[in-house]
């Protein structure tokens, strides 16, 4: 099963939200996916917790990232020795 197939899972119409809020938070808070809510039989609307909504953000961000390392590598660009890279990082941590 791929990755979208899994996101459309959870359908729930307007009124949930209209009628019982809480439970609908709730809902959302629990699957931790994207809920589609329809209007008159139609997807309207994508809902989903902000925790989740972050979470999907970040991978996104590390997937461009990842993206553009294997672009460089693909152009031969030299990359950093894991032990500068690495020296860096903790310079960065300890300066802030």
């Amino acid at each position: 099963m791929r990755q979208q197939d899994s996101i459309i899972t959870h359908i729930k119409p307007s009124t949930a939200i209209r009628h019982d809020y809480n439970s609908f938070s709730k809902l959302c808070h629990e699957i931790q996916a994207p809920v589609v809510v329809t209007k008159n039989g139609e997807a309207d609307l994508v809902v989903m917790s902000h925790e989740a909504y972050q979470k999907m953000i970040a991978r996104q961000r590390l997937g461009q990232m990842l993206s553009e390392v294997d672009r460089e590598i693909a152009a031969g660009t030299p990359m950093r020795d894991f032990e500068d890279a690495f020296a860096a990082i903790q310079k960065r941590i300890d300066n802030e």
